[in-house]
């Protein structure tokens, strides 16, 4: 008997979503309907596959033994099936025309006749002196998890230690999380055995936390460039001064030069972000003159004074 690749017949991935097969169903049954293809045999036999095969993967309770099957023993689309390898020895099926439209094979195992997939994946492997009698299915991983976490900029930048608490195969779990210095955003953090448990002896999925960086209201992340803005007033962006800046390590003294502009940029080498490996970006500031909003009874005069004597006129 011949092994049906129910995936391979309608073209999509083993992890394709339920949406995915029925769009794949649609797709395939229009273009191999018999109404389309009047008289060829070709189509209306490809067009009764389809269906089977819609029928198994739309239905999650038989998706799910269709799957256990394939992957326990591992068959490939075409393979020879024989269901006495499998301690079915005497069993003998017999296909009644008419109950449906579908397959030997699965009529085996999902028509009313046919025997259940679990008796096959439930037995043990047995040798005796006639051969192979039995078989106990081959130990499966678990599933992966996945999950987010939200960190701070500066706790990337640094590496940190937390715990997170997951809801993980009915149990509730608390898991000690390394988080290592220079992680980025979107970076996923793998924790091996911490994911579902495995069946039949075969060993826990892993656990991968995707990170994620709270807004900070200092920096903008950039690749690994950071950008921060500093606010001057007319007479510093006109003169020049010397500020406190803030980093990642802490503050530095920076040189503003005598006549910058607003969204000017001055780089700071070396002082921005860092990669996993170490790498450094740089840091930007970004000026931007503040005007007081009140002025006092001198700082009018002086005002009034530099409109009087300036030939600056930016709008002119």
């Amino acid at each position: 008997m011949e092994y049906k690749d129910y995936y391979k017949i309608l073209g999509i991935d083993k992890n394709a979503s339920q949406s995915d097969v029925k769009r794949a169903y649609r797709k395939l049954a229009k273009k191999y309907h018999p109404d389309a293809n009047p008289g060829d045999k070709k189509a209306e036999e490809k067009f009764k596959e389809i269906n089977e095969a819609y029928e198994v993967l739309s239905d999650e309770e038989k998706r799910k033994k269709y799957d256990q099957f394939g992957q326990a023993f591992q068959f490939e689309n075409g393979a020879d099936f024989d269901p006495s390898q499998f301690g079915f020895g005497n069993f003998r099926y017999t296909y009644h025309a008419g109950s449906n439209d579908f397959s030997d094979f699965f009529n085996l195992f999902f028509g009313e006749d046919g025997f259940d997939i679990g008796d096959i994946l439930g037995r043990d492997r047995e040798w005796g002196s006639s051969g192979f009698s039995g078989f106990r299915s081959a130990a499966a991983k678990g599933q992966d998890v996945q999950t987010e976490m939200e960190i701070s900029l500066k706790e990337g930048y640094e590496g940190h230690s937390r715990n997170i608490s997951l809801q993980i195969g009915g149990e509730r779990k608390t898991i000690a999380v390394k988080i290592p210095s220079g992680i980025s955003p979107g970076k996923k953090i793998k924790i091996a055995g911490q994911g579902m448990p495995g069946t039949r002896g075969g060993r826990n999925g892993d656990l991968y936390i995707q990170i994620r960086f709270q807004p900070d209201s200092r920096f903008e992340l950039d690749g690994l460039d950071l950008i921060t803005t500093l606010d001057l007033t007319p007479w510093e962006a006109a003169l020049g001064t010397e500020a406190l800046v803030e980093t990642l390590t802490g503050k530095i003294k920076v040189k503003i030069p005598a006549g910058i502009q607003t969204d000017k940029k001055i780089k700071i080498a070396g002082r921005g972000y860092k990669d996993l490996k170490g790498k450094h970006g740089d840091l930007y500031i970004r000026v931007r003159i503040m005007n007081p909003p009140v002025l006092t009874e001198k700082e009018r005069e002086l005002y009034e004074k530099l409109r009087e004597v300036s030939t600056f006129r930016p709008s002119s």
